[in-house]
């Protein structure tokens, strides 16, 4: 694949912010179409085709009868078997799809604890950034086959999500954006959109579920952040230590054919 032009700021952010990126659910907040992003060769990633979100577990009613008009054949939940027993999942029973289980951790930061960071915004970033890499090293395999999940014929339109839609998915859309060549500042930006859907969650907690809005007010303020400039750090590890994002995706088993797989379908 060829390299694309770097786009000024204020293009990447007329396309991140594009008044269809965000598909307006009751219960879940953070669901978002990857189309309309420029990549390798000249391509635009498709809309309708893959979208990120965060606890599907959530869906019921009239947010059901929007995913099922966008028409879902593929979820991938990236959470972990404890999370999943104490919220549930997708509602497979309500919306039939090809539902797969995929945890890239097998525990969450409650409940393993992380190091101590200051209470500012760059301690915010340099905590992502650590938990980050940790991630990319621990996930590796699990990032390898959730985008071999994605590749196979039919799976589209297809979503993946965690909790909160955040880490371990903005990871996984970092890793398929770049791996098809998107602009690092675009993969950057996508992923601070988040910021925007902590805070519709924050809103909806506090109206339906406020013992769950004061425990996650409890926990350092950190793990919520989303700054573009802790993926645009992990971005450039990726540069320095495979030589991009397509040299980390090739050495967890994820080469030339499969991406050449997710680009037909995606764009």
């Amino acid at each position: 694949m060829s390299a694309t032009t770097a786009p000024d700021l204020a293009s990447v952010m007329a396309l991140v912010d594009h008044p269809d990126r965000r598909v307006r659910l009751d219960n879940v907040f953070n669901f978002r179409d990857l189309g309309g992003y420029p990549v390798a060769d000249g391509r635009t990633t498709k809309w309708g085709r893959m979208f990120r979100a965060d606890g599907l577990h959530r869906l019921a009613g009239d947010d059901l009868d929007l995913i099922d008009g966008i028409g879902i054949r593929t979820v991938i939940d990236l959470r972990t078997s404890a999370e999943i027993a104490d919220r549930g999942s997708f509602p497979v029973e309500q919306h039939p799809v090809a539902y797969h289980h995929l945890s890239i951790i097998d525990a969450t930061w409650t409940e393993t604890g992380t190091p101590d960071f200051a209470p500012t915004e760059q301690g915010g970033i340099e905590f992502l950034v650590w938990a980050y890499r940790d991630m990319l090293q621990q996930g590796a395999d699990r990032f390898a086959r959730a985008i071999a999940t994605l590749a196979q014929p039919g799976a589209g339109p297809a979503v993946f999500h965690c909790a909160a839609g955040k880490d371990r998915t903005g990871l996984l859309t970092m890793l398929i954006l770049g791996g098809l060549g998107a602009d690092h500042n675009v993969i950057a930006e996508d992923f601070g959109l988040t910021r925007s859907g902590m805070d519709r969650m924050r809103a909806w907690l506090a109206e339906h579920n406020p013992d769950a809005l004061a425990d996650m007010n409890s926990r350092p303020a950190h793990m919520f952040g989303a700054h573009p400039d802790a993926m645009r750090q992990i971005l450039t590890d990726l540069d320095e230590q495979h030589g991009g994002v397509r040299g980390y995706l090739s050495s967890i088993g994820v080469g030339d054919a499969l991406l050449a797989d997710i680009a037909a379908r995606l764009t």
